[in-house]
């Protein structure tokens, strides 16, 4: 029986009537969405087609500067099946979005906290640079998983910054940090497997990729040397679990490698467990 943890869900695009210029950009032309990709979302509909795809939990995209009531209300109405991921820390004004960061880990299910080095600072700031220590520090001493996009980015701007490359200096520095790539890391995959092989406390979600569309360097590397370091998501609605799910059990991966991508993974490094 197939088991999931969609690791990044967004149910956050239907609160805002219009969405930003670069949004419906990424819809259209990167994606080639549905208009109904903006469309708020039911709590019923999204649990139908995660217990129809074996996805038993779901993280859904929440942010400190602006608090997502749908992500909101449906942990309260679920905490069974939802956890939140966290963004919006102000990284050139840190110490009071640090403090809320804390307060929100420890009276909220929050997963992991998220950053995306291409989508504030005008893409100036790589995740190399000292700016984010405080973050890395926090989330460090929180014990708080940290996801950091990696890969050019859908939007039309700078994208040099995502490159895997800057958390090189960045691992080294903060071992203690559980560190995780989002988004993939296209056109980069292979200096993100070196490093997955280089440090132990990173990994990469393959969020907003569809599974026949990963590169056969990162499915080699799963079945050998990374069979507990790559973790799957959807980054529903943009991409659904009714497709993404059923793309995944079809690629020519072990059975072993199969779960740990689809659960044992996500379950071990955001949950802290893992099933024998």
């Amino acid at each position: 029986m197939t088991r999931a943890i969609d690791c990044l869900v967004n149910v956050h695009f239907g609160e805002t009537e219009r969405q930003p210029s670069w949004m419906v950009k990424v819809r259209d032309d990167y994606f080639k969405g549905p208009d109904s990709m903006f469309a708020p979302v039911e709590l019923s509909g999204l649990l139908d087609e995660m217990d129809a795809q074996g996805v038993s939990k779901a993280i859904l995209m929440d942010n400190l500067a602006s608090p997502s009531v749908t992500a909101r209300k449906f942990v309260e109405a679920r905490p069974d099946r939802f956890a939140l991921a966290l963004g919006g820390v102000n990284l050139l004004r840190p110490i009071p979005s640090l403090r809320e960061l804390a307060a929100a880990a420890a009276n909220l299910p929050v997963a992991y906290a998220v950053v995306g080095p291409s989508f504030w600072g005008d893409g100036q700031y790589p995740p190399s640079d000292a700016v984010y220590y405080p973050l890395y520090t926090k989330c460090a001493e929180l014990e708080l998983p940290l996801c950091v996009n990696t890969g050019l980015p859908g939007p039309p701007i700078p994208g040099e910054v995502q490159n895997p490359i800057h958390l090189d200096r960045v691992c080294v520095r903060f071992p203690e940090l559980k560190l995780c790539m989002i988004h993939g890391a296209d056109p980069w995959w292979d200096i993100a497997i070196r490093l997955l092989i280089k440090y132990d406390n990173l990994r990469l979600m393959t969020s907003a990729w569809s599974p026949k569309r990963l590169p056969d360097s990162l499915l080699h590397y799963m079945r050998t040397r990374g069979r507990g370091k790559v973790i799957y998501a959807s980054d529903w609605p943009v991409l659904k679990m009714s497709r993404v799910v059923p793309e995944a059990l079809a690629l020519d991966l072990p059975p072993d490698v199969l779960e740990n991508y689809l659960y044992a993974n996500a379950n071990d490094f955001f949950f802290g467990t893992r099933e024998n």
